[in-house]
């Protein structure tokens, strides 16, 4: 199921084409930016909400190819969907090495390309929702103290407390002390959750 926040971009430097595409992507509840350039396409103000690019690998003047990289040194992690009247295998195994979602030949059908929508917009989803715990993950890890770290590292590295304590020169409740504070910081209530917790941070 769609949402209204979710936005397909299109880049195209045929007319028709984008407004064929266009049409196509609204009709089916979603919202939809055209643009007949890369460079047009990487100056737009886009908005932060689950969108993907279906994108022609030929464009006036420059390759579709080459906007993926680009977008990578921009820190834009957009799902693409690339789309070519002349496909061949190493272009298609390039698009797919630059992280291409989709790779469809011209003439598709309108089911391929809603289909691979669907998918790159559900992916998109996703990785906005795991970026997001991240985000959220590393925020509590700031709040800990550099001994707190050296424990909850020790700790989900599967040390006692005794053991933690020699390591650090210090006393045993010393640890189990900052081993408490650790868990209501990160906001876990087992040592499994403390250990998942240090592996989303690869520690």
């Amino acid at each position: 199921m769609h949402t209204s926040s979710q936005v397909v971009f299109v880049v195209d430097d045929d007319l028709p084409v984008r407004e064929a595409l266009r049409s196509l992507i609204r009709s089916v509840g979603l919202q939809c930016e055209t643009f007949a350039s890369a460079s047009e396409f990487l100056n737009f103000s886009r908005s932060d909400a689950p969108a993907c690019l279906v994108l022609d690998v030929q464009l006036s003047g420059e390759s579709g190819l080459d906007l993926a990289p680009e977008l990578r040194r921009a820190g834009v992690d957009i799902p693409i969907i690339f789309m070519t009247g002349h496909g061949t295998i190493p272009m298609s195994v390039r698009a797919m090495k630059d992280g291409a979602m989709e790779f469809l030949t011209k003439p598709f059908s309108e089911r391929e390309l809603l289909g691979a929508i669907e998918q790159a917009l559900q992916r998109d989803t996703v990785a906005r929702t795991a970026r997001g715990e991240l985000d959220t993950i590393r925020e509590r890890y700031e709040r800990l103290t550099p001994r707190e770290r050296d424990v909850f590292a020790l700790v989900a590295a599967g040390r006692m407390n005794k053991e933690i304590a020699a390591k650090l020169g210090t006393a045993e409740q010393t640890v189990k002390q900052h081993r408490g504070r650790v868990m209501r910081k990160l906001g876990v209530r087992s040592l499994a959750e403390l250990v998942r917790f240090a592996e989303r941070l690869e520690l």
